[in-house]
């Protein structure tokens, strides 16, 4: 058995017109290919991919597993998810690579968003869940 990359990361959603709208109009990734009951994102490489869950039931908090972006300009960045009224798990931080967010998407997947700084060794706190914002 070899596995060899990741090729796509999926989503269980629960209104995939609600999900792809904030995927591909609020986040602007590009749209791959769309059907009622599944979307990609991206052309190349690994997918973000929405599958239509069979039950509400097995859409869940999101706590489980993030999906990570990197940015080139934090600030810009959650500027302009602010103007678009995007809930953020884990507002702004600077840390020891560099900036870092959480935000939710409509089914409280959670999306973590990094602007690399420098590579560290040193942890950080991925959720925010450890000392107060």
């Amino acid at each position: 058995m070899a596995f060899r990359k990741v090729g796509a990361v999926i989503l269980l959603v629960s209104d995939m017109q609600a999900s792809t709208k904030f995927y591909k109009d609020v986040l602007g990734l590009p749209l791959k290919t769309k059907s009622k009951e599944w979307t990609e994102f991206f052309k190349d490489g690994t997918v973000i991919a929405l599958n239509l869950a069979k039950k509400k039931s097995m859409v869940g908090s999101g706590i489980g597993m993030l999906v990570g972006f990197m940015v080139s300009d934090m600030d810009a960045t959650v500027k302009e998810l602010k103007a678009k009224k995007v809930k953020f798990f884990k507002k702004p931080k600077d840390e020891p690579f560099g900036k870092h967010a959480v935000i939710e998407d409509p089914d409280g997947h959670l999306i973590s968003i990094a602007e690399i700084r420098t590579k560290s060794d040193e942890g950080f706190d991925m959720l925010g869940m450890l000392g107060a914002d």
